[in-house]
């Protein structure tokens, strides 16, 4: 008798084999959502969820690599996080930390992974700030994936930076903010969000079967295509991911029209 496990190995390179590689996305943004459901739902330690999905990124940044995936957002840490208790919060921001420092090590295929922090560094707990800085440079040349990591992050937090950076370049030009609101476009606010100089994502992915963003990229999402998967973060299969690669290929983009 065949066990699933095969069936789904096969079905994997099924569906693998018929992605168009001209119709991947460039940039795909994950909302990394379940592990403390899947700490409860298996009877672990909210850490053990918490390391669970740590776990789960370095597999599935190997994924990317593996189909030529450029850039992958991955929503660690929100801004709302932070109000989490202190103990949880204690213990998420060593996993982090554990988990940013495999990255500069290289993914399993022993591809280099570029690292780029994506929120506000003065949120964060001293060391867990130090070590994205030392990442970043220590990543900078890695001509692999190229991966944001989004902690101490929110949308709105980020929309008001840039915005912020706009107002005081200009007022150190001796320019008003009537002068500024006169002249302003969208494209002055992205060239001063956290993501500047880089695509928006083609692709959002939410695990654990929420449908909403909870705040990630809201002003780089705008024409994102948007794929809710019901399986918990640490439960993410291969053959889930290219589900929705696969589900991706095959919408039509309008871009607004």
């Amino acid at each position: 008798m065949v066990g699933p496990n095969v069936v789904y190995s096969i079905y994997e390179r099924v569906i693998a084999s018929s992605l168009d590689p001209e119709r991947l996305p460039r940039h795909i943004g994950v909302v990394l959502d379940g592990n403390r459901r899947w700490a409860k739902a298996s009877g672990a330690t909210t850490a053990d969820g918490h390391q669970a999905g740590a776990e789960k990124i370095h597999e599935f940044l190997g994924w990317c690599d593996e189909l030529g995936i450029k850039v992958v957002t991955l929503y660690m840490l929100s801004t709302d996080n932070m109000n989490r208790p202190p103990d949880e919060l204690e213990q998420l921001v060593g996993i982090i930390g554990n988990t940013l420092a495999r990255l500069a090590d290289g993914l399993e295929n022993g591809h280099r992974v570029r690292v780029q922090a994506v929120g506000a560094p003065d949120l964060l707990p001293e060391g867990l700030a130090e070590t994205l800085e030392d990442l970043q440079a220590r990543t900078a040349d890695a001509e692999g994936v190229h991966v944001n990591v989004a902690v101490g992050y929110g949308g709105r937090r980020e929309i008001v930076d840039a915005v912020k950076e706009l107002l005081l370049e200009a007022d150190a030009a001796g320019r008003s903010a009537a002068d500024v609101a006169a002249e302003l476009t969208d494209e002055q606010i992205s060239d001063r969000l956290y993501t500047r100089g880089q695509p928006d994502p083609d692709l959002v992915i939410r695990t654990s079967g929420e449908q909403r963003l909870s705040g990630f990229l809201m002003w780089q999402s705008a024409y994102s295509e948007f794929y809710f998967c019901e399986a918990l973060w640490p439960d993410f299969r291969r053959v889930d991911f290219i589900r929705a690669l696969r589900d991706f290929a095959s919408r039509q983009r309008r871009f607004g029209s």
